[in-house]
């Protein structure tokens, strides 16, 4: 139990953290009632046809500005895993072809912020067990962060290792890395709101949350960085299966929404979102 005191009160660290977690959750619930309101009149609004440029940019803008503000619930709604500490149960999966239709998903959106980004496997197929939906989710939010501080004309590569009894998927880019002062509250940076990246970069919940994933299946999640040089993460699971081939045990709901667009829309223009562009 971590206890500190602030102006002779008292603290308990974990209670916090769990309170926090619960109104997050419980902020997020309310927040999606409104955004199905603004969902169906964004689905209205495409049916008005012929806009001009203006309108077709103002489209845009509210369009990601929606999957900017689903992003971010998603992400508030996960925040009680930061708490609860269980073990996360997963299924058999090849994490290859699933980690490459990913990939390939984003890839061209990457293209569009003048980024390269690349994937590579040192096996074509490998089964470990793994809860895919919270991992797709930890994907996400490691190319958004990488794409958002990556400049035009950089790299970013993503790669999948097999070794020492370990799955290691790695993301790595050539960005302007993070500064040293900032590495040291990097996972709970929710935690001190001055640290916290300018609108729209969020809460600084993505890499807490893709420790606790990590850590759920049994792994670990490092982080790298060198100011000017660029991040590599990389999430260390255990090479295992479990020998089923059940559902698992729960989803998340992905709204029937683009999930690429969806997981990198604070990372991408507004012109990724326009009406017609063959991806929103």
């Amino acid at each position: 139990m971590l206890i500190h005191r602030e102006g002779g009160i008292a603290v308990d660290r974990e209670e916090e953290l769990r309170l926090l977690c619960r109104v997050l959750d419980s902020t997020a619930a309310q927040m999606r009632t409104s955004m199905g309101n603004i969902h169906a009149a964004l689905r209205q609004l495409e049916t008005e046809q012929p806009r001009d440029e203006a309108g077709e940019r103002a489209a845009a803008i509210l369009t990601q500005s929606y999957y900017r503000l689903l992003r971010l619930v998603d992400n508030m709604s996960d925040a009680p895993l930061l708490a609860d500490g269980k073990v996360i149960c997963g299924v058999d999966e090849d994490v290859v072809s699933w980690l490459k239709e990913l990939i390939d998903q984003a890839a061209p959106l990457a293209r569009r912020q003048g980024l390269e980004l690349t994937f590579r496997s040192t096996q074509p197929y490998h089964r470990i067990s793994m809860h895919k939906g919270l991992m797709e989710r930890l994907v996400w939010n490691l190319l958004s962060n990488a794409m958002k501080f990556t400049p035009a004309g950089g790299h970013i590569e993503v790669s999948l290792d097999f070794r020492g009894g370990q799955m290691l998927l790695s993301v790595a880019d050539d960005g302007c890395g993070i500064a040293p002062e900032l590495m040291e509250t990097v996972f709970d940076r929710y935690l001190h709101p001055e640290r916290l990246d300018p609108q729209p970069h969020g809460l600084g919940l993505g890499l807490p949350l893709c420790r606790r994933i990590a850590e759920g299946h049994g792994g670990r999640f490092l982080l790298t960085s060198r100011e000017g040089e660029g991040t590599v993460a990389t999430v260390a699971l255990p090479d295992q299966e479990q020998g089923n081939a059940a559902e698992e045990p729960f989803a998340l709901p992905d709204g029937g929404f683009p999930r690429a667009l969806v997981g990198l829309s604070d990372a991408l223009s507004y012109r990724a979102f326009l009406h017609g562009d063959g991806n929103a």
